[in-house]
Parts: structure tokens; C-alpha cells; sequence
């Protein structure tokens, strides 16, 4: 378990955050899980909680895995990104509120240039979902979008 404030973890505001707690975390995965609340950012009328949604669930949970591993080193937890998602597959059409919701990440491939591939499950009460997900760490994220910025044409 992570003695950490998720915020201290994820780049993300407030509100933004969607997973409770990391559960353990090791060199090649991480285990977190959340309770599905019915006034969420992303909840349904009925407080539901749309299943793509876990695909946001599933990179969260990678980005507390880097954000561990960033502390743990002493280092500056650093801004991400999604690149798409292959195979996402869930057994429900949504999340219900109240549902205890467990996320494992499994790291199958990160390369020195930042690029990463997860192999992500989530689970709870009669729900399956799973997915590889691609990322992208860059070395120096603050000079990517700086760069970024600079080069886009208004």
C-alpha cells in the first residue's frame, strides 16, 4: 500500500481523480481500487458509472504506477499520456454506485523513450473488464508541451 495522497501521485485536479487508493505497487504492476460514487464527475443520473469510463480507470491507475515509482525515487511525478487503448472489453454496459471496483496494471513494455504498454484488468461484483493500453512518458514532459505550444498555428 502507498502511503501517498493519490493527488501527490496523479497530475490531475480534484475532481479529476477517480481511483481511492493504490492497494500495493512492485517493479512491474500496480493494484488500486475505488468505490463507484454516485455524484462522480462522470455518473450517470442513476449514479452509475459508464463502463468506457474504466479505460480512464485502467490509465489512472498507470499514472499512480509511474507517480509511485517517481517518489519512491525522490523524483517529481510527471505529466503522462494516453496514446489509445486496444481490446477494451468489459462484461457490463456500466459501473452500479456503491460498486467496490479493483484495478490491476501490469507493465508489459516501457523502453527508455518513454513509450509503455499495459495490460490492465478491472474488476468487481460481476464486472470484468480489460484492456492494453499504450502510454507515453516523455523524458522532459514540461519542454514536450512547451514545444508543442509553440508549434501550433492559431
Amino acid at each position: 500500500m502507498s502511503d501517498w495522497p493519490l493527488a501527490e501521485l496523479l497530475p490531475h485536479a480534484a475532481d479529476m481523480i477517480l481511483i481511492d487508493q493504490v492497494l500495493a505497487f512492485d517493479e512491474e504492476q500496480i493494484h488500486t481500487r475505488l468505490t463507484v460514487k454516485p455524484d462522480g464527475l462522470f455518473s450517470r443520473e442513476d449514479g452509475s458509472l459508464p463502463a468506457w469510463v474504466g479505460i480512464e480507470l485502467m490509465a489512472q491507475s498507470v499514472a499512480a504506477y509511474a507517480g509511485c515509482h517517481a517518489r519512491q525515487k525522490g523524483e517529481a511525478v510527471v505529466l503522462g499520456f494516453l496514446l489509445g487503448t486496444r481490446k477494451f472489453e468489459c462484461n457490463v454496459e456500466h459501473f452500479p454506485a456503491g460498486a467496490e471496483l479493483n484495478i490491476h496494471a501490469l507493465r508489459s513494455l516501457e523502453d527508455d523513450n518513454g513509450m509503455g504498454v499495459f495490460e490492465c484488468h478491472l474488476t468487481g461484483d460481476g464486472i470484468q473488464a480489460s484492456a492494453r493500453l499504450n502510454v507515453f512518458r516523455p523524458p522532459q514532459a514540461a519542454n514536450y508541451l512547451a514545444e508543442s505550444k509553440d508549434t501550433r498555428h492559431d
